[in-house]
């Protein structure tokens, strides 16, 4: 059934994300802090450019944000011209932003109150995945949101999972980014070595991608890590915001993530080589300096 959409954020997630929900037949209406994106978005899509997000979200039945981190999503959320200004009692606002389980169930304690839903739902599957409308979204919050909000959802996801109260989709992300830091260091390395070792490291990748060593980030990454090209996905910045965020909750639940942390600084040192921008398979260059 076609319904009214806000979606306020649209950076290289945000803009096909919004594109899949327009393609839903559902009527949409887009806020972009850099108003050029918004035009060019409705240019390509059908939809409305709002002025703030509170104009945005003011007639939407469902609202959506995908911004970047904390600072942002407080901004669009509680600002000055937030979207918490006009949000409809019945409403449901689902957040794709990858974000601290805090503020997440800040917003919902807030939605409480206010008679509106919320889940948190930060997607995994890169720029690729959202171009493909093939994202895997991590939901948190309550049963009755999720099932009014799943079709829309399902718009730019090829898995969507409620896995418990609000804040649990945050969490997830986290597990997500913690086990895909291990993964890129673990085929660095082992690329690294086999190219030392002499090894004609296409053909090992044929062989072992077969078998127990297999991973997305094999199959997707091994051939550009090989020919040193870091041009294709999550950046690195990214990266670093998510696991500091994985770490701080680390703290809070005792958990430990020595791994992680030792990944984090190889990450640094990647940034400080010129990489803030490169995909996050360019852990590889430490070994390459």
């Amino acid at each position: 059934m076609t319904c009214n959409v806000a979606f306020i954020g649209l950076g290289v997630m945000g803009y096909p994300m919004a594109g899949y929900i327009s393609k839903g037949e559902h009527n949409v209406t887009v806020f972009n802090r850099t108003k050029s994106k918004a035009e060019k978005w409705v240019s390509e899509y059908k939809g409305k450019i709002a002025q703030t997000p509170a104009e945005a979200a003011k007639d939407a039945e469902y609202v959506f944000t995908c911004v970047g981190n904390d600072d942002d999503l407080r901004e669009v959320t509680f600002g000055e011209n937030g979207i918490f200004k006009t949000i409809k009692k019945g409403s449901i606002y689902i957040d794709n932003t990858t974000a601290s389980a805090t503020i997440a169930r800040e917003i919902y304690d807030f939605a409480q109150k206010n008679s509106f839903g919320f889940l948190d739902a930060p997607v995994s599957g890169g720029q690729a995945g959202a171009e493909n409308g093939a994202l895997t979204v991590m939901v948190g919050g309550d049963q009755r949101d999720f099932d009014r909000a799943k079709d829309k959802i399902d718009c730019y996801s090829k898995k969507v999972k409620l896995l418990g109260k609000s804040g649990s989709g945050q969490l997830a992300k986290m597990v997500n980014q913690i086990c895909i830091a291990g993964l890129v260091q673990g085929l660095s390395e082992a690329i690294n070595f086999g190219q030392k070792a002499g090894l004609n490291m296409e053909d090992v990748i044929e062989v072992i991608s077969k078998g127990a060593a297999q991973s997305w980030q094999m199959d997707n990454r091994y051939k550009t890590m090989i020919e040193d090209k870091f041009e294709f996905g999550f950046a690195v910045d990214w990266m670093r915001k998510d696991l500091k965020i994985a770490m701080d909750e680390a703290k809070n639940n005792g958990s430990i993530l020595p791994i992680t942390e030792i990944i984090d600084k190889y990450y640094a040192e990647v940034q400080d080589m010129g990489g803030k921008r490169w995909d996050t398979s360019s852990l590889i260059r430490r070994f390459r300096k």
